[in-house]
């Protein structure tokens, strides 16, 4: 038998119909993915499933003794108890058979041989629902979710809320259910930990039914998708790419039949219009009045074509150099509980690229970018910067949206913001789907999703030519999300970009770095590039996370003896010391020592790259994608540098024979 099936469910919220006509089956194994915009009843679907809202139409079937576990955004409202004790206590089938299983022992052991019949029935259904494992198994959710040892048994109430979150769904999943409801289990979740959960839901022995805004996630994990849209609904068999692209053949296809029946309605009034009056044409031009009477317009319900939609305008254009950051050092905490989180890092972004910085929650992502975007100083290192140089930045909590005085309403906050007047002001939100009364809104009130959207709208109006953003998709929906994206694709300026999208990433970023053992190691391409690297290092038996960085820096490379250039009058080096028979212009000695300080940074330079290439000539250095990738950064970083040192010295240069 099914595990769940639905027939015809309806729903209405404050008397207005939310959803009617739902209809589905669900065997073990299979995972339902519900897709719709915000205010679909995504979410309300998943309570009416878990008996925790009523149903107002149709009819609900279940299994017999079927086991039903919800994980959703509400936190925990008793925050006096252990992390450990806050997950088990959902495992109550567990918890009550044990329990009896222990009394019934207790009985046998006193000589009561009439429990034993008994016993053996608890003990079988005690193992159906996961034996004296189910503990352990508990753990290792939460193990797999983030938690550490030492947090298990902190109080509730010393966590954040993303992690009561986390700990809502390993208490879902330790329950062991025959029909799992989650609702967004991504979020707050990195990367680690979005892989580790696809592949423990694929291997579950159930049915699940589950919603999500993370793209991948959803291809990955789902085997079918209920479609909620505008009260309607539609089951789709297959995974939801699949889905996406008959979803968008539909769409096309429904466009082209309203215009092709708006074309024939005027073509029919038009005929109307031009023969109503004449007597040889009345009969006909009634007979048409007739038919359009009947005619049933095929239209989009209006909740349905509210789309975000916007791209960012031609930045100005900067130096090549955006920033580069040499043997940076970032820490957090006081003394003497200090964590570092970066030593020794190096990040360099040019002009035009789309870079992505990956990896574990914790490790120091958005501090890193805190400090490019001049929001914190760097604990070491030096950090150069381009000119015209003109950064946007949106944070991870859209703090964005703080200190903004008195502003009350989502548009005071947009106008105060950005210095627009009252007209553009409604303009700027409307794309950002704010428009009318919505603009009104008071800024206290704001969903997650609508903050960052209003965060976003800000964002665009500051004609940035680089941009930072920290988890810019947090709380959007599937198409705000693709707007997001294709904005960002079209997007000429610079662009570092820190998020657990793995969709955004793979579609935006052009290289890679990544935060490994408080260092910074860039990969050519996106994120199945990066992803690939680090799965065979797994497959190996090695780190993912590549090898640790050596205790001691290298030794500097030695310096390789070189000719110095001599200059001439009209700025000529000569490597053999020959000179013009007329002598060179006098110029100052400042200068003069200038021109020899500049000389032995281009000598430096180009020693370092031709000791570079050296060891770049053995095999080893190129014998895997990962080697290959930092061969190759490393090699490109040198060359700049001495690229850079002439550069300067050329500048110098024309400088003093002016």
């Amino acid at each position: 038998m099914a595990v769940a099936i639905a027939s015809d469910l309806s729903k209405d919220m404050a008397g207005v119909p939310l959803m009617a006509g739902v209809s589905f089956k669900l065997e073990r194994r299979d995972r339902l993915t519900i897709a719709g915009r915000n205010g679909a009843g995504k979410t309300t679907l998943l309570r009416m499933l878990s008996g925790e809202t009523g149903i107002d139409g149709g009819e609900l079937v279940f299994q017999k003794g079927v086991r039903v576990a919800l994980h959703d955004q509400r936190p925990s409202r008793d925050r006096d108890i252990t992390l450990r004790d806050y997950v088990l206590s959902a495992c109550k089938e567990q918890l009550a058979l044990e329990e009896e299983l222990l009394t019934l022992e207790v009985a046998m052991a006193e000589g009561d041989e009439t429990v034993m019949n008994r016993y053996a029935d608890v003990y079988a259904r005690f193992e159906a629902a996961g034996g004296y494992g189910w503990r352990e198994r508990g753990n290792n959710y939460l193990h797999g979710l983030g938690f550490t040892d030492d947090a298990l048994d902190r109080k509730l109430d010393t966590f954040s809320g993303g992690q009561l979150t986390r700990a809502s769904l390993a208490r879902a999943l330790a329950v062991e259910a025959d029909l799992l409801l989650l609702d967004e289990p991504t979020n707050h979740l990195d990367i680690e930990s979005l892989e580790w959960l696809e592949q423990t839901l694929i291997t579950l022995d159930c049915a699940i039914v589950l919603v999500a805004h993370d793209r991948w996630f959803l291809e990955a994990v789902g085997t079918a998708v209920l479609e909620l849209e505008a009260g309607r609904s539609r089951f789709f068999k297959g995974t939801w790419h699949t889905w996406r692209r008959e979803q968008a053949a539909r769409e096309l296809a429904l466009g082209k039949a309203i215009e092709k029946q708006q074309a024939e309605i005027a073509r029919m009034e038009g005929f109307i219009e031009r023969f109503r009056a004449k007597a040889s044409k009345a009969k006909q031009a009634q007979s048409r009045v007739k038919a359009l009477d009947k005619i049933e317009k095929i239209t989009r319900d209006p909740r349905d074509t509210r789309e975000l939609g916007f791209q960012f305008a031609k930045p100005e254009r900067t130096g090549r150099v955006i920033f580069e950051l040499e043997d940076g050092k970032l820490a957090i905490g006081d003394e003497p509980k200090r964590k570092l989180l970066l030593e020794d890092a190096q990040l360099w972004l040019e002009r035009g690229e789309h870079v992505s910085l990956v990896g574990p929650n914790g490790t120091g992502k958005t501090t890193l970018i805190e400090a490019l975007a001049g929001k914190r100083p760097l604990d070491g290192g030096k950090l150069r910067t381009g000119h015209n140089l003109k950064v946007g930045y949106l944070s991870q909590h859209d703090s964005e949206l703080e200190g903004l005085g008195t502003a009350r309403t989502v548009a005071e906050a947009a106008g105060k913001r950005t210095g627009l007047n009252p007209g553009q002001t409604r303009a700027l939100l409307g794309r950002f789907l704010f428009s009318g009364e919505e603009a009104e809104k008071p800024l206290d009130g704001l969903s997650g999703g609508e903050r960052k959207r209003l965060a976003l709208a800000m964002l665009l109006s500051q004609g940035a030519n680089v941009l930072i953003l920290d988890e810019p998709t947090n709380h959007l929906d599937l198409e705000s999300r693709e707007a997001l994206e294709d904005a960002l694709k079209g997007f000429e300026g610079a662009l570092l970009l820190v998020t657990h999208d793995r969709a955004l990433l793979e579609a935006v970023g052009s290289r890679t770095v990544a935060l490994e053992h408080q260092r910074l190691r860039t990969y050519l391409g996106g994120w199945v590039e990066y992803a690939r690297i680090r799965d065979e290092r797994r497959a190996l038996g090695e780190d993912p996370m590549g090898p640790l960085p050596a205790a001691a820096k290298a030794p500097a490379a030695p310096k390789v003896a070189k000719p110095k250039v001599v200059v001439n009058g009209h700025g000529n080096g000569h490597a053999n010391g020959a000179t013009n028979a007329a002598p060179p212009p006098k110029v100052s000695k400042n200068a003069t020592r200038q021109t020899a300080k500049l000389e032995s940074a281009v000598e430096t330079a180009e020693a370092a790259l031709a000791a570079l290439e050296e060891e770049l000539a053995a095999p080893e250095a190129w014998a895997s994608q990962y080697e290959s990738a930092k061969s190759t950064a490393r090699h490109t970083a040198a060359k700049r540098a001495v690229e850079d040192a002439y550069a300067a010295l050329e500048e110098h240069l024309e400088k003093t024979e002016a």
